[in-house]
């Protein structure tokens, strides 16, 4: 990175860990809410270890480190709130994602070394969609925060695309971020934020989750003959994009 870009970077991720630290003073009692919805689910019972998560793999990146892609997806699972982890795409979705990536040299990223991953929020549920479930088990102070931590990663994102731009935005899974989902706040303004910012706004490209290998299933049915991957991802990228966020932005 070039030295501006650098400073930038750095003061966004502090920005980005005094919000996850202060979400974590300000609700005391999310760790034992969220326990209590894993306890009452029939999926694998796990103890809570990280109620709101940081992504810590951004703290491994250097100056020196080239940054291909920004990928934001949802919400961290139980892996990645395992103290052992407290990173983003770790469990099953991030090897479906790292395999992708290996199997396509001809992107020329490498997951891991030159994508950062941001989440819609950082706050921890088994599944995605349960964060309205913890919303009903929290009241309107845990949706207020919820919320607004959407607003704040939203913002974030924005932040961190101006400072790494000219470079693409990936955003993984978009089923939560129609109107009555759990994302319509974040959606919302990220509309808002690239609504004046035509040239970022079409460097952002939507895709199906890499869970259940959706992402690789929809690549590799809606890829066209004679066409580089690079090609069809944004073209799919590009289709998406406008379904979610509205033609040209209106």
């Amino acid at each position: 990175m070039k030295k501006k870009a650098w400073q930038e970077f750095v003061k966004i991720r502090e920005k980005y860990r005094f919000m996850v630290q202060k979400m974590l003073q300000d609700l005391p009692k999310l760790g034992m809410l969220e326990q209590k919805l894993i306890d009452s689910r029939s999926g694998p019972a796990y103890k809570i270890e990280t109620a709101v998560v940081y992504n810590g793999a951004l703290d491994d990146i250097t100056q020196t480190d080239t940054i291909k892609l920004i990928l934001v997806a949802d919400n961290p699972g139980r892996r990645e709130q395992a103290a052992e982890n407290r990173r983003y795409l770790v469990g099953p979705s991030g090897k479906i994602a790292e395999g992708f990536f290996r199997n396509h040299p001809e992107l020329e990223i490498d997951f891991r070394k030159n994508a950062i991953i941001l989440n819609k929020t950082p706050v921890h549920t088994p599944r995605t969609a349960e964060l309205a479930e913890l919303c009903s088990l929290g009241g309107a102070k845990l949706s207020e925060a919820i919320n607004e931590s959407q607003k704040i990663m939203a913002e974030l994102l924005l932040e961190f695309h101006r400072a790494l731009a000219p470079i693409p935005v990936w955003i993984i899974g978009y089923s939560e971020m129609k109107k009555g989902g759990v994302f319509e706040t974040y959606t919302e303004d990220l509309i808002d934020h690239y609504a004046k910012l035509p040239k970022r706004r079409e460097e952002i490209f939507f895709f199906r989750h890499f869970s259940m290998n959706q992402f690789t299933i929809d690549f590799n049915k809606q890829a066209l003959p004679k066409e580089t991957a690079m090609e069809t991802l944004k073209r799919m990228g590009s289709a998406y994009r406008e379904r979610v966020m509205g033609t040209k932005g209106n």
